[in-house]
C-alpha cells in the first residue's frame, strides 16, 4: 500500500500565465484554452503523475501551504503511516514559479531581496539584516516507510522519523513572528 503526498506552494503558475496569454491569440472559432490547461495547472498533478507512473494505489494528494507545503506533506505522510493508512509514502515537494507572474507577485508583496548590487550575499535567511528571499526552483522527495515493514523486506534504513510538529504563528501575511513563535511551537510539538 504505497501513497504519494507532495507539497507545492503555488502550483502551475507558469502554465496559468502561458494559457491566459494563449487564450486570446486564436481568432478562428473564438478564443480557447488548451484542453490540458487545468490538468497541467492544478497543484495535485505531481502526486497524480507519480502514482500513475508507478501504479501506486495508496493515499494521494498535495498539500498547499505556502513555504511550509513540503514540510506539511512530510508530516502528513508520517501520520498516514503511523495511522496504518499506508506502508510506504513518497513525499516531498516541488515548485517552479520563476516567471513574470511569480516574480512580479512576490516583488509586489515586497517579499524579494532588494540587494541587487550584491547578489552573492542577498540570500541570508538567518541574518538580522535580511530583506527578503531569493527565488529558486527545485524538487525533492523522501521515501517514508513503516519501520517494521522496512525491516521485514531488508531495506537499508537511513533515518527514523519519530515526530512532527505543525503550527501557525498567526502574526503577518508574509513576515515571521519577531520572536519566532511559529518555529518554537513546531519544535515543541515535534518533540512532544
Amino acid at each position: 500500500n504505497v501513497g504519494v503526498v507532495f507539497g507545492v506552494g503555488i502550483g502551475g503558475i507558469k502554465t496559468f500565465e502561458d494559457e491566459v496569454k494563449y487564450y486570446g491569440t486564436h481568432e478562428e472559432n473564438g478564443p480557447k484554452f488548451n484542453p490540458f490547461f487545468i490538468p497541467k495547472m492544478i497543484a495535485d498533478i505531481a502526486s497524480g503523475q507519480i502514482s500513475i507512473h508507478f501504479g501506486f494505489h495508496g493515499p494521494n494528494y498535495t498539500t498547499t501551504s505556502a513555504c511550509a507545503s513540503s514540510s506539511n506533506a512530510l508530516a502528513d505522510a508520517f501520520n498516514l503511516i503511523r495511522l496504518g493508512k499506508a506502508n510506504i509514502i513518497v513525499s516531498g515537494g516541488a515548485e517552479a514559479a520563476i516567471c513574470a507572474c511569480g516574480v512580479g507577485g512576490f516583488n509586489a508583496m515586497h517579499a524579494l531581496s532588494t540587494r541587487n548590487d550584491d547578489p552573492e550575499h542577498a540570500s541570508r535567511p538567518f541574518s538580522a539584516s535580511r530583506d527578503g528571499f531569493i527565488m529558486g526552483e527545485g524538487a525533492g522527495c523522501l521515501i517514508l516507510e513503516e519501520l517494521e515493514h522496512a525491516k521485514a523486506r531488508g531495506a537499508k534504513i537511513y533515518a527514523e522519523m519519530v515526530g512532527e510538529g505543525e503550527s501557525a504563528d498567526a502574526y503577518h501575511i508574509t513576515a515571521s513572528h519577531p520572536e519566532g513563535l511559529g518555529a518554537k511551537l513546531v519544535m515543541e510539538r515535534a518533540l512532544a
